[in-house]
Formats: structure tokens, C-alpha cells, sequence
């Protein structure tokens, strides 16, 4: 039976007696398809059915949970159970959430995010019941980072932390390292200074994925041999919308000896440029990334954005060159620009009408169509559309005139030109 506590709130025991009893989930065969589990002969009383069909992942957001339940049932029901989503319920003592995953010894993924758990204490024998999780979700439960640090401490094979929404704008460091840690996604909180970003480097030597997007990150401090020492093993990171605005901070990215993907998207630095000088400028900065912002570098575009920016900095004082410029030149040479040529179609032209004695100068759109020219030259030579018939005269071109019969024709399709000639002649019965 449910422990004889009078809470508001449900229980995990009710919740997964509702939601995969036979009547709401029926077993299905086959492999991974759901997995039936017979409670033992001592659960004498249990509200539960005979058997619940439970598959190895259980999704239980959204379903009010506050307490845990009875501890044997869930053993009973949960023994084969690896992973276990509780996010955005209402759990906010630690004990009843160590109760759940005590109870289920082969957990390997927990979500507890949107959980009220601000100001909840987590006693170290408490800790200890989620010691073989490895991939843990904390967004949004406004968790202590001592708590954070207590629970690394005693989740010996932890891979994969989240720690979103979280309000952190400082944590402390730890005296006890978190070696396995691989991923840490810690991005919408307020951390601004980079010695606490620093932090993660001492605390989780093998860090391999830094996700820290929309925090407030001014720059990018320290020097190339702290950078290497504290961060050894990073190979991807996010710094989408954080603050970064001197290039000297995105040169430092060259420090960490292992990176090979960023994404830089929303910073300050780039809001000047256009996409394509984004990309071309940042991947001539970052000669070992080989995705950015998600898209792999290929190296025929690496050589053209290492090209381009070397022709952008080639009207920059010698004193403000940035040190990449100088590798480049010694690997190109200084280049010469490009020539700039506009292939977008010419709008307008000044051209000569003749009808009869009379010449005009009339500028002209290319955009309209023969009807239209037609139309705009009645005023010109007092001639009604029918009354009138057009020739186009090339200045440069061997050939007599080309008469414009097709109405419906753009001007530009003639490649007009500045100083061709339009002959008007009244049509003849």
C-alpha cells in the first residue's frame, strides 16, 4: 500500500499504475516494443494491477508527481527501467526523488527539469542513490550549484550534465574533479566573467562539448598555455549570443589544442558584416575548426575565405593587422583585389528618339515592357500606341535597325544601352 502520508500531490507508484496498466497501455510483442513485469508474492495489498506493461523508458512528465511512494513496488516494477523523464512535475525534496532512483538500479538517464528544487538541501547519503546515472537534466529546477557539485561528486561514470535556466551567474570551484564528464550544456543563465568558465575546465578535465549559448560572455581571457592546460580534450563549443565583440577573443579559440566545431552566431562582433563576410572572416580565423555553426568547412572554402580575408585587411594600418593576416600573406602572398563587377541588370538608359525632323534624348526603363516604352513615348511624339511602330538602333552594332514587334518583351532583353538610338515611324493603312 502508499505509505499513509496525507500529501497533496501524487505519487510515482499511482502515476505509473495509471498510465501503463493494461486498460491504457496494452503489452505489445517484440522486441522493445514494452516489457511485462509480475510483482512479487510479497507485495500482499498493493493498489497495483497484476502486472503493469512498462518499457525500459518511462516518460512521466507533466503528471503532478510529489513523492515517491512505496519504495518496494517500484523496485518490483522498475528493475528493468534505464531511463526516466520526471520533468515538470512538482518534486522538491530530495530524499523522495532518492527514494525513485534507489529503487531503480539500472537508471542510467534522468530528467528532473522544472522541478521547484531552488533552496532544497541534498544530504551526501542521499546523493549516493543516483550513482549510476549517466546522463543527468537539471534545466530549470533553480538547483544550488553546491548541490550541482555534490551531486558530480557522487555519480562516479557521469557523461553528460544540463544545467539550463538556472540563473547561475558564479559557481565555485570543487577540490574533487568529475573526470568522465564529456558534455556540459549550461547555456540561458547570466555567466559573464570568464574565470567562471575556467571553472569547468579544472572541474571537468575531459570535457569534450561546451554548450554555454545566450549567457553573457564579455571575452575570452587568459593566455594560450592556461587555455591548453584547463582545457585539454574540448573539441565543440557554443557561444551563440554571448557578448564576444574584439577578435582577439575568437583568435583565442585557436588556444584550445582540440576544437574543431563552434558555433559564434548573435555576437556583438559580427553584427556589422554580411553572412558570407561572417563565415569567410571566421573560418580564416579558425584554421583548425572544420564545422561551423554548424556546416562542414570544406577546403575549397577555407582557401576562398582565407583569400577574402586577406583582401580585407589590405587597406588596414600595419599596426592593426591581426596576427592570422601575416600567416596568410606568407601562405598566398599579398593579393591584388578583385575587380568589382556589377552582373545585376541595368535599370535605365539615355537614349535618342527620332520621329521624322525631331530628336529627343529620354531616359528610359529598361524594366518595362515594348507596350509600355510605347505608351511612355506618346507624349514625346504626339502618336497614338496603335498609330506607332519602333525600331531599336544599336550604336555599336554592323546590323540595320531591329524592330520591337513583341509588346509583352522586356526592354532589357534588347541590352540596351547608354546612346542607342529608338526610331519612331507612324504605321502606314
Amino acid at each position: 500500500m502508499e505509505p499513509p502520508e496525507d500529501r497533496e500531490g501524487r505519487s510515482f507508484v499511482e502515476v505509473i499504475n495509471e498510465k501503463y496498466s493494461p486498460e491504457n497501455f496494452p503489452y505489445r510483442r517484440g522486441p522493445g516494443m514494452g516489457v511485462v513485469v509480475v510483482p512479487t508474492a510479497g507485495l500482499q495489498g498493493s493498489p497495483m494491477k497484476d502486472r503493469l506493461n512498462l518499457p525500459s523508458v518511462l516518460v512521466l512528465n507533466n503528471c503532478g508527481i510529489t513523492r515517491a511512494g512505496y519504495q518496494a513496488e517500484i523496485a518490483a516494477f522498475c528493475a528493468h527501467v534505464i531511463e526516466l523523464d520526471l520533468s515538470h512535475n512538482n518534486l522538491q525534496d530530495w530524499h523522495e526523488i532518492s527514494k525513485i532512483t534507489s529503487s531503480i538500479p539500472n537508471l542510467e538517464f534522468l530528467n528532473l527539469s522544472s522541478n521547484p528544487l531552488a533552496g532544497t538541501s541534498l544530504e551526501p547519503q542521499c546523493a549516493e542513490a543516483f550513482s549510476r546515472v549517466r546522463r543527468l537534466v537539471l534545466n530549470n529546477t533553480q538547483i544550488s550549484w553546491d548541490t550541482v557539485m555534490l551531486l558530480t561528486q557522487n555519480i562516479p561514470e557521469l557523461e553528460e550534465l544540463f544545467l539550463c535556466l538556472n540563473e547561475y551567474s558564479s559557481v565555485s570551484s570543487s577540490s574533487v574533479a568529475c573526470p568522465t564528464l564529456r558534455l556540459l550544456h549550461i547555456t540561458d543563465n547570466s555567466l559573464h566573467d570568464w574565470a567562471e568558465v575556467c571553472k569547468f575546465g579544472s572541474m571537468f578535465p575531459s570535457l569534450d562539448t561546451l554548450i554555454m549559448a545566450n549567457n553573457n560572455l564579455a571575452s575570452i581571457q587568459d593566455n594560450k598555455d592556461i587555455l591548453a592546460r584547463l582545457f585539454p580534450n574540448l573539441r565543440s563549443i557554443n557561444l551563440n549570443n554571448s557578448d564576444l565583440n574584439r577578435w582577439e577573443d575568437i583568435e583565442k579559440l585557436n588556444f584550445f589544442p582540440k576544437l574543431e566545431e563552434v558555433r559564434l552566431q548573435g555576437i556583438p562582433l559580427l553584427q556589422a558584416y554580411t553572412n558570407a563576410e561572417r563565415r569567410n572572416l571566421m573560418i580564416a580565423q579558425l584554421p583548425s575548426v572544420s564545422h561551423l555553426n554548424g556546416s562542414v568547412v570544406t577546403d575549397s572554402e577555407r582557401e576562398d575565405a582565407e583569400r577574402f580575408f586577406i583582401r580585407h585587411y589590405l587597406d588596414c594600418p600595419e599596426k592593426e593587422l591581426p596576427y592570422r593576416y601575416h600567416s596568410l600573406v606568407t601562405k598566398y602572398g599579398k593579393l591584388e583585389p578583385l575587380a568589382e563587377i556589377d552582373l545585376r541588370p541595368r535599370c535605365r538608359a539615355q537614349v535618342k528618339v527620332h520621329y521624322e525632323e525631331k530628336v529627343e534624348q529620354v531616359i528610359i526603363r529598361l524594366d518595362q515592357t515594348v507596350a509600355e516604352l510605347k505608351k511612355h513615348l506618346t507624349t514625346v511624339v504626339q502618336l497614338s500606341t496603335n498609330s506607332m511602330r519602333l525600331y531599336y538602333i544599336d550604336k555599336n552594332s554592323p546590323f540595320g535597325p531591329e524592330e520591337l514587334k513583341y509588346n509583352t518583351l522586356a526592354l532589357h532583353s534588347y541590352s540596351i544601352q547608354d546612346g542607342d538610338e529608338i526610331l519612331v515611324v507612324r504605321k502606314t493603312k
